[in-house]
C-alpha cells in the first residue's frame, strides 16, 4: 500500500521548512511567504496528493470546524432542504462540516440537541426555522457563535437572516396592477404566523401607492381545500367579480384555480392568480403554470452560515447587522397572470 504523503515529504519537495508547508496550506502564507515558495508548496502538495490531517490542526486551533445546526421542523421539508442545501454550500467552501437535529417541534428536544451537539465541541450553531417567526435563542445557544435562519429574535442581538416578505407581497401585486387589474383581493393565512402581516402590508401598501386604499383581504388558511373553498364564495359573491387574486401560498393558490374552473372561468382569462413559495412541486407543474413569489430559502441558508463562519473566523461584532438581513423574494412570472378580459 503506497505510503499517504506528510508535510515533511512537502516541505522537502518543495526546498522549505515544514512550517511554510504549514502556513501555505493554512491560508496564511500571504505576508509571510513569498509568492514563488507559495507556488511551490501548493504544487508539491497537489504532486503528492497531501491534504493536511483535519482532526490533527482541529487540537492544535483547539477548533472541531464543525457547526451544530439545530432546526424545528424542515429537515425532511423541500423548503428546508433548500435552506441546508444553501447552508452546507458555504461549509463545505470552508471546510466546516455541519451536524443536523431536527427537533420536529418539540420544544422539550431543543435543549438535548444543543446539549448533544456541544458534546460534539461544534465551534458555533444555526438555529433554522420552517417558517418565518419570532424566536428568543435557547438558554443553551448562550456563550456560543449563533446566526438564526429564517426567524429573528425581537429582543437579542443575535444575527438573524429572513426573506422580506413585505417587498415579496408588494412585488405580486404591483405586477398584476401593472397588467391593468383593479380589482385584486388578497387571499390570506389563517393564523398568527409572523408572515400574515407582513405580506398583508406589502398588498396594502401597493394598492395604496395605485389610489386603490387598503384593497380586500379575505381569510382563507393554507390549504388546496380552505383555498377552494374561500374562492368559490368570493367568486360567486362578490360583485363585481375579482379580476385577480394573491394568495397565502401555492397550496391555496392551487384552491383557486380549481373553484374558478368549478365556476366555468378561465385562468387568466378571466381570473389571474398568484401563489406564494414557488413551491417546486405545485407551482411550476400546475396548469396552467403558476406565477407565484419564491422564499429565498437556499440564499437565507447561505447568507446565515457565512455571517456564521465569519464570526468564527475572527470578523469584530461590528462586521455583523445590527438587525435581521432581508433577502428579496423574487416574482417568478408563468402563465396563471395576464391582463383582464373584456
Amino acid at each position: 500500500m503506497k505510503r499517504k504523503a506528510t508535510s515533511k515529504d512537502v516541505a522537502a519537495l518543495a526546498g522549505v521548512s515544514r512550517s511554510a508547508v504549514s502556513l501555505v496550506l493554512n491560508g496564511h502564507g500571504e505576508g509571510n511567504l513569498s509568492a514563488g515558495k507559495q507556488a511551490a508548496i501548493r504544487a508539491a502538495a497537489k504532486e503528492l496528493d497531501y491534504t493536511p490531517n483535519s482532526v490533527a490542526l482541529s487540537l492544535r486551533m483547539q477548533r472541531s470546524r464543525t457547526i451544530g445546526v439545530v432546526t424545528d421542523a424542515i429537515a425532511t421539508s423541500a423548503f428546508g432542504g433548500r435552506l441546508l442545501q444553501g447552508a452546507s454550500e458555504v461549509a463545505t467552501e470552508q471546510d466546516y462540516l455541519l451536524v443536523v437535529i431536527d427537533t420536529e417541534l418539540d420544544g422539550t428536544r431543543e435543549d438535548r440537541a444543543i446539549r448533544t451537539l456541544q458534546s460534539h465541541l461544534v465551534d458555533g450553531f444555526m438555529y433554522a426555522a420552517m417558517g418565518l417567526k419570532a424566536y428568543d435563542p435557547a438558554p443553551g445557544f448562550a456563550g456560543s457563535h449563533t446566526v438564526l435562519a429564517n426567524c429573528y429574535s425581537p429582543t437579542t442581538t443575535v444575527v438573524s437572516v429572513i426573506a422580506d416578505e413585505v417587498q415579496g407581497s408588494r412585488e405580486a401585486t404591483e405586477h398584476l396592477l401593472a397588467l391593468g387589474h383593479r380589482d385584486v383581493v388578497m387571499l390570506v393565512g389563517d393564523d398568527d404566523a409572523a408572515a400574515v402581516e407582513l405580506r398583508r402590508s406589502g398588498f396594502r401598501a401597493a394598492m395604496r401607492d395605485a389610489g386603490l386604499g387598503d384593497g380586500a383581504a379575505v381569510t382563507a388558511g393554507w390549504r388546496i381545500d380552505t383555498g377552494f373553498a374561500a374562492a368559490s364564495h368570493l367568486l360567486s359573491t362578490r360583485t363585481p367579480r375579482p379580476t385577480a387574486v394573491v394568495c397565502a401560498n401555492d397550496y391555496v393558490a392551487t384552491g383557486v384555480v380549481l373553484a374558478a374552473m368549478r365556476l366555468g372561468l378561465e385562468v387568466p382569462r378571466d381570473l389571474s392568480v398568484v401563489g406564494y413559495d414557488d413551491d417546486e412541486n405545485i407551482a411550476s407543474r400546475l396548469v396552467p403554470p403558476l406565477t407565484t413569489v419564491r422564499l429565498p430559502h437556499r440564499e437565507i441558508g447561505r447568507v446565515a452560515m457565512e455571517h456564521l463562519i465569519a464570526r468564527l473566523d475572527g470578523a469584530p461584532d461590528g462586521a455583523s447587522p445590527s438587525g435581521p438581513t432581508r433577502l428579496p423574494c423574487p416574482l417568478v412570472v408563468r402563465e396563471s397572470t395576464a391582463p383582464p378580459g373584456p
